[in-house]
């Protein structure tokens, strides 16, 4: 049983070790004045610094979530460690030796295991950087470092070492250190093999991963040899020290830097964070076998502290998997305060390959905020669809407004929303705003679970999208209520109504409409019913039979429900209207068509201002002159009436 430490020891311990220099190691503390430092608390989420620390009483107290204590509570909570654990560390870091009573002082026996794991890791990190230092065995892996420009100053600054091809090199050196096999497995540095531990690590390139706090906890490990049958990238697996969600390389050296300049660099991998910091920025980091997440976010966090003037740049490779990384980088995007930006580099290549190419100022200048990750998430997107047509717009925007609709500042949430409209060439872009703040509203009824459901059944098949009003008048069988106040609804259901019941008013002349000159899904269904029937025109005849036919091409029973609803419902005559005849329905054919050609010439317009910025003469004057013949269209439209149909 191990001994208990010595209370003049312990109290040496705290004297020795101030409490803001340990809290400083884990997040960004600034001045609250009366003596006091505040910062982001590391144990509760938080937007607004409600953790402080007093360096003349040597506690800390979150007025949040009501934690508090010394530095060895501090210690012992943020590390997960026992108070005896807590007391070794910081002894360790103060150079105090420790006496032990009831059977005195044995380190071999007595120190808590993750005190043992953490150690182990320290001693084999000294190792492997001896091996590559002076071991003629490690010429392909100083080989390799060369090829990247890394000389042995950088292998050293970073702590790379290399472990021998051989079964148990480091599990035998490690046995003479005092380390039981038990502990060696335990601590992801051996592996269990058929007569024994045998090491986990073998013919590779070691990188030390630490913890926020320095210590080495686990290895990134990169394959040099072709008979090496394992993956590229081999990390110590998940032990009691080591979780990499929990982890970022680099961030031992670059949170000093991070805290003081609100500016983050994430890359890909570890020569990445080597070729920044050789450059110059010193604020990279990068994941260890894991993508960018929740946790990592919330170690950047407490270092960034959320002030307004926070960067995080993602570096990505240009590749299809680099993309991905990067919209995944985004799902956690509202988790900051910070902004977030993403940087390519020219050709794709990635940090390490950049500096050998161009040098330290391409890195430095890569590093520097380009676009923003908001923008490169909707650029994906939009990117994917037709935006020359009003199906392809409608489907973009379906997409993408839910992406902005997450974010939680309404003015960026705003800005944002204008900047999709340019994207996506929708000229009206109060319609986007309104849209994304819909969704917005929607979210936050739905308690922050995301849109509300799926409103693609909102606009017309290759129609614009539509709003529709809070307060409907009837229910439509097939998405949302339908608002019948809004009149560009009332007319084409009126114009339908006409179809079914009075075909001779508005035949042939109904026929030649498209679907995409109804706006409401349902409506749209309806007239694709009409047209499967034989058209407007069939029903001159034998109207009761053209209303069955129409209702067999129905596609299913709710569409079926609406063509009987719109061929019994009474047809509304406009004030001043006293009857249904050709006037009136001639009326109904126009209104419903100059709606669609005012539709048009807004998307043409939006064309054109898109492609006026590509300079391309050609397709610049082509589109001029299909929004000249649409103007002139609506124009003859206004001044004739159903004659220019």
């Amino acid at each position: 049983m191990a001994g208990r430490i010595n209370d003049e020891d312990v109290k040496a311990v705290r004297d020795a070790v101030p409490i803001d220099a340990v809290v400083s190691e884990y997040l960004q503390l600034r001045n609250a004045g009366g003596g006091n430092l505040k910062g982001l608390c590391p144990f509760h989420d938080e937007k607004s610094p409600s953790f402080q620390v007093s360096p003349s009483k040597g506690f800390f107290h979150c007025f949040g979530c009501q934690e508090g204590g010394d530095t060895l509570t501090f210690v012992m909570k943020i590390d997960h460690l026992s108070f005896s654990e807590a007391v070794e560390r910081l002894a360790a870091q103060a150079g105090i030796t420790l006496r032990y009573e009831e059977g005195g002082y044995n380190p071999a026996h007595q120190r808590g295991e993750r005190i043992r794991l953490v150690e182990a890791h320290r001693i084999a990190a000294d190792w492997y950087m001896e091996q590559l230092a002076s071991s003629p065995e490690a010429d392909t892996g100083r080989a390799f470092l060369a090829d990247r420009g890394f000389d042995q100053a950088a292998a050293q600054h970073f702590s790379v070492g290399y472990s021998p091809q051989g079964w148990d090199h480091l599990t035998r050196f490690l046995r003479g250190k005092g380390f039981s096999d038990k502990e060696l497995v335990l601590s992801g540095l051996s592996q269990e093999g058929r007569r024994g531990p045998i090491d986990r690590f073998r013919g590779r390139l070691m990188w030390p991963i630490r913890d926020i706090g320095g210590e080495v906890v686990g290895f990134g490990a990169r394959k040099l040899y072709e008979s090496d049958n394992g993956p590229k990238y081999l990390n110590t697996p998940e032990t009691a020290i080591y979780k990499k969600s929990h982890v970022l390389y680099g961030i031992d050296l670059a949170k000093k830097d991070i805290a003081k300049s609100s500016r983050a660099v994430v890359v890909e991998g570890y020569t990445d964070v080597m070729a920044c910091h050789l450059a110059g920025v010193t604020t990279a980091i990068a994941t260890c076998g894991t993508a960018f997440g929740g946790d990592h976010i919330k170690i950047l966090r407490r270092l960034l502290m959320d002030n307004g003037s926070a960067r995080v740049i993602f570096t990505f490779d240009g590749d299809a998997a680099g993309q991905k990384a990067a919209l995944r980088a985004f799902e956690d995007d509202q988790k900051f305060a910070a902004e977030t930006y993403i940087a390519i580099a020219p050709d794709g290549m990635d940090p390490c390959d950049l500096r050998l190419a161009k040098g330290d100022d391409a890195v430095a200048d890569l590093a520097e905020p380009r676009t923003p990750l908001f923008e490169f998430a909707l650029r994906h997107i939009v990117g994917r669809y037709d935006l020359d047509t009003p199906a392809g717009r409608a489907a973009a925007l379906d997409e993408a407004a839910p992406v902005v609709a997450r974010i939680k500042n309404s003015g960026a949430q705003h800005e944002v929303a204008v900047q999709l409209a340019g994207m996506l060439g929708i000229l009206d872009t109060q319609f986007v705003v309104k849209r994304v703040a819909q969704l917005a509203r929607w979210a936050r009824d739905r308690g922050g679970k995301g849109p509300a459901p799926d409103d693609r059944q909102q606009r017309g098949r290759g129609g614009g999208p539509q709003q529709y009003d809070s307060a409907p008048d009837r229910p439509s069988p097939r998405g949302p209520a339908l608002n019948l106040r809004n009149p560009v609804f009332a007319t084409e259901r009126e114009l339908l109504k006409l179809a079914l019941q009075r075909p001779e008013l508005v035949s042939p002349a109904f026929d030649a409409y498209g679907l995409d000159e109804f706006t409401a899904p349902v409506y749209a269904a309806v007239r694709q019913a009409v047209l499967d029937a034989g058209g407007a025109e069939s029903g001159v005849p034998d109207s009761q039979d053209y209303l069955v036919r129409v209702r067999e091409a129905a596609p299913d029973d709710t569409v079926r429900a609406m063509v009987t609803e719109l061929a019994v419902e009474a047809i509304m005559l406009h004030r001043g209207v006293k009857e249904v005849d050709e006037n009136y329905a001639g009326a109904q054919l126009v209104t419903v068509r100059r709606r669609a050609v005012e539709r048009r010439i807004r998307e043409i317009t939006g064309r054109l201002t898109r492609v006026a910025s590509q300079g391309d003469p050609a397709e610049l004057a082509s589109v001029q002159n299909e929004l000249w013949v649409l103007q002139q269209y609506d124009q003859a439209l206004r001044e004739h009436g159903a004659a220019a149909l």
